[in-house]
């Protein structure tokens, strides 16, 4: 039995240190994939999109009143929802952001993304300087609860039984991506 303990121990050592090898190596791992979930980024050309956020918005919460500046009253079975991103240019160059985005859901019905007054809203059609970021840092929305820009979106209620809902992302070399959104 002792020899058998002495066989055993350092070979569940030698099976745990493998282990944590192939998990750290991992950790690296990047995809250029245009199909991806909120949380992973996607790269258009030379800006890298990540949706950090999906949420539907309370107007009646103090910080979702802020997202929500300049929107009228939902209608009667709609409701207000909050993508938040965080973009990056990773090249030389400034790079120009989408003019638009939209939303589909699993029936294939087109939601497009809403103007917006926010300070937090992302700057649709804006430019984002070379090697910098979107929100830039120390902005409103970098410093913000979720610290990132927002699109919004006015979603029927129906929408959440439509699932999953899937983020379109139009880059302005024609270039897209799809986001699946976390709802």
């Amino acid at each position: 039995m002792v020899l058998n303990r002495r066989l055993v121990l350092p070979l569940l050592a030698a099976l745990a240190l493998t282990a944590l090898v192939v998990g750290v190596s991992a950790c690296g791992y990047s995809s250029d994939s245009k199909d991806v979930v909120e949380g992973e980024p996607v790269e258009l050309g030379d800006l890298s999109f990540n949706v950090s956020f999906s949420r539907y918005l309370n107007p009646n919460d103090n910080e979702d009143a802020a997202y929500l500046v300049g929107q009228k009253p939902a209608p009667e079975g709609s409701n207000y929802f909050g993508v938040f991103f965080e973009v990056q240019n990773e090249s030389d160059d400034p790079q120009t952001l989408p003019s638009t985005l939209t939303i589909t859901d699993a029936e294939k019905t087109s939601y497009d993304v809403l103007p917006s007054e926010s300070l937090y809203a992302l700057d649709f059609g804006g430019e984002v300087e070379p090697q910098e970021q979107v929100p830039v840092l120390d902005s409103t929305p970098q410093q913000g609860p979720i610290e990132g820009s927002v699109a919004i979106f006015l979603l029927p209620e129906e929408v959440s039984a439509n699932r999953p809902l899937t983020l379109h992302i139009h880059a302005a070399d024609g270039e897209s991506a799809e986001v699946e959104l976390d709802l």
